[in-house]
């Protein structure tokens, strides 16, 4: 197979259009196990808590192969395969696609990769050992597969249904709305990835980002209060600063009619939120920031974490006619901004050692180092969080309208280098 002609995209992209959007990963996977004579193939798509693939595509091509069975809604079957540092872990956190034999033949595990975003892996067992070209041609196919993913979860939730492996309570369910669609980023002058973990009681935390042609917007909120209220207030907060920064308004716009709209609607007892608005030149490499009564964002710039001092304003929502102040930072390249929600750093959490724990992950992308320091605040303030904890983390290297290096949709070289397992 070469997935590069024209008469395969065709058919991989004519069997992901026949199909219902439910069924369009099974339809994808079945036309490239058989155009690769595999005995198996499915799709493994990563939970939204960032610590386990879940099979939701099996389709065996054989009579030897069968549904291992798992997780059930309705009809659907979803098996969670929580990472374990074993190698489907190690192929989606370095990027990098895993070749290994077994009694059944040989296994070829390809991330399925969108600008950065690990989706999740595509699984084929073959009769023979691919060589390094088919191996090529699996993980093109994989990146295939990453795109008809994203198409196709817009019509259904399917998708979503497979990665959570917790339930959701209504809270939870408006907070998940409130996210970006995609949580990492790569683009040539940086790479962004953004993560919250959720308290027991969902705590209004969210972040946000944008990518304008020359500048990059992106924001941390936490919302007083918890539960339904509290998500509710974030809806607000979030609602108003997109519509503003969508209908091109500067920081500060968009600070005072957020802080409007909050101290206008919001419920009384949930009337602020606290936030790190920013936007980052990418021809020059200036951030501006407001911090709205919010923690101050960490720079870490030569193996030492700054804090980023910044005028401090009130929280948006807190003071209706509230002015704010905004305040510059020139990256270098090799800087890495981190912005946090007070989950990391409050309660129990203040145990944690962020700025040891952030020098300790420097060379990890964004993508897992927010999962690693996630981890690191359950083991200090967990199981069960006392407030959510959200960190946003941008790497800048300052090459703004240079093309990344890419091999099917990750640029490697930015990759997470394999550890052990």
């Amino acid at each position: 197979m070469d997935i590069g002609d024209t008469s395969m995209m065709a058919a991989v992209l004519g069997a992901a259009e026949d199909a219902a959007p439910v069924d369009a990963v099974e339809s994808v996977t079945r036309e490239l196990g058989t155009a690769l004579d595999a005995r198996s193939v499915s799709f493994l798509i990563a939970d939204l808590g960032g610590r386990a693939l879940v099979r939701l595509a099996y389709v065996p091509l054989d009579e030897a192969t069968g549904d291992e069975g798992g997780r059930r809604g309705g009809d659907e079957v979803a098996t969670v395969l929580p990472f374990d540092g074993g190698v489907q872990e190690q192929a989606l956190r370095s990027q990098m696609p895993r070749v290994f034999g077994g009694p059944d033949g040989w296994t070829v595990l390809a991330p399925v990769t969108e600008r950065g975003e690990a989706i999740g892996l595509l699984e084929l067992v073959l009769p023979v050992e691919p060589d390094a070209r088919a191996v090529q041609e699996i993980s093109r196919a994989a990146h295939l597969l990453g795109f008809v993913v994203i198409a196709n979860r817009r019509h259904t939730d399917l998708f979503e249904w497979g990665q959570r492996t917790m339930p959701f309570n209504l809270s939870a369910e408006i907070q998940r709305r409130l996210l970006p669609g995609a949580y990492t980023c790569e683009a040539g002058a940086f790479t962004l990835s953004g993560w919250m973990e959720p308290a027991a009681s969902i705590g209004g935390d969210t972040f946000d980002y944008s990518l304008a042609r020359d500048v990059l917007h992106f924001s941390v909120t936490d919302a007083m209060g918890h539960g339904v209220a509290s998500a509710l207030t974030a809806t607000l907060g979030v609602g108003s600063l997109r519509n503003t920064r969508r209908r091109g308004l500067d920081l500060v716009e968009q600070a005072v009619l957020a802080n409007a709209a909050v101290a206008a609607h919001a419920s009384p007892g949930s009337t602020f939120i606290t936030a790190v608005l920013g936007r980052i030149d990418l021809a020059g490499g200036v951030c501006t920031m407001i911090n709205a009564g919010h923690l101050p964002p960490l720079l870490v710039r030569d193996g030492q974490v700054e804090t980023v001092r910044l005028p401090r304003n009130f929280p948006l929502g807190m003071v209706p006619d509230a002015t704010f102040q905004t305040s510059e930072v020139k990256l270098r390249p090799g800087d890495r901004l981190v912005v946090v929600t007070d989950g990391m750093r409050e309660n129990r959490a203040a145990r944690l050692d962020l700025d040891s724990e952030l020098r300790s992950v420097a060379d990890l992308h964004p993508r897992e180092a927010t999962r690693v320091l996630a981890d690191a605040v359950l083991r200090v303030a967990g199981p069960a969080l006392a407030d959510d904890a959200t960190l946003l983390i941008i790497d800048w290297y300052g090459r703004h309208g240079q093309l990344r290096r890419t091999s099917a949709g990750a640029d490697q070289a930015r990759a997470s280098a394999p550890g052990p397992g």
